[in-house]
């Protein structure tokens, strides 16, 4: 079991009681998955650029990736309907409590100039979402073998009601806010 989940089952449940005063140990919330999404908008011109993006995200995440094709065709963009332009993935369980261990305790602070993350990325139903700017925070990422940097989202997914219990679940998951 991860070091994140033992923290969780052991302490995060006790001080979210204690903060919020559930009567149930059901209404405590939990973080259910992290969705991590990579556009990558060149893959319409050059399709060995997206095989590149998903062989990152199967690295960061250690679970295989799923390519995002177009819904719409959009003629400004040159992109019709179908095309791959983009790939993600779903992180559940075990796997979902390491990524975000990492996350939080070995990219995040080799992020350039960090200050910490926006506190306000909530989007009212207690999901909160982080955008990324370069793969190579990362350390299964070798900065010699990229072919270009590459941002990405990763959306956490609580069972939370509010944003309050939302952020106070990440904050006890050590997430680091700016005051």
């Amino acid at each position: 079991m991860s070091r994140l989940k033992e923290q969780y089952q052991n302490e995060i449940v006790d001080a979210l009681i204690k903060k919020f005063g559930y009567k149930n140990i059901m209404e405590v919330p939990k973080l259910d998955k992290v969705v991590i999404n990579m556009g990558v908008g060149e893959a319409k011109d050059n399709a060995k650029l997206l095989d590149s993006a998903i062989a990152d995200m199967e690295k960061i995440t250690g679970q295989k990736a799923v390519v995002c094709k177009a819904k719409k065709s959009v003629a400004n963009f040159k992109l019709r309907e179908g095309m791959a332009i983009g790939c993600k993935t779903t992180l559940r369980g075990e796997k979902m409590y390491e990524f975000v261990d990492r996350l939080i305790n070995l990219a995040l602070p080799r992020v350039r100039d960090f200050r910490g993350v926006n506190p306000n990325a909530f989007d009212g139903r207690g999901n909160y979402a982080l955008g990324i700017k370069e793969q190579i925070i990362f350390p299964e990422i070798e900065y010699d073998k990229i072919d270009k940097v590459r941002g990405m989202d990763i959306i956490f997914v609580t069972t939370a009601k509010t944003d309050e219990e939302a952020r106070e679940l990440l904050t006890q998951f050590n997430m680091p806010f700016t005051k």
